[in-house]
């Protein structure tokens, strides 16, 4: 029997790594934009929240996405990590000025 090629230990890494940010990247920065949402929406406080957590659901889809569609592992990395400082930072802004 011919034994198949293997494919290179740096390829299962990327791979690797752009599952690890899709799902663990992705976690967070859905949890951070549904809070967000939830209190820079002006509305009604259950309807805000409502609001946030349908949402979650395509952005986690839009992150998965880009995560794998990125050249580059770093770049899905990247592309995850400023977003979520960005949204972490209005989330802070939101909590400072009372809106919590």
């Amino acid at each position: 029997m011919k034994a198949k090629p293997s494919l290179p230990v740096s390829y299962r890494l990327a791979v690797t790594s752009r599952v690890l940010a899709a799902v663990l990247g992705g976690y967070v920065i859905t949890a951070l934009s549904s809070v967000c949402l939830t209190l820079w929406v002006p509305m009604a406080r259950a309807e805000a929240v409502v609001t946030g957590m349908m949402s979650s659901f395509v952005v986690y889809l839009l992150a998965v996405i880009w995560c794998f569609a990125c050249r580059t592992a770093w770049r899905a990395w990247l592309g995850l990590i400023v977003p979520s400082l960005l949204l972490a930072a209005a989330a802070g802004v939101a909590y400072w000025m009372g809106r919590s």
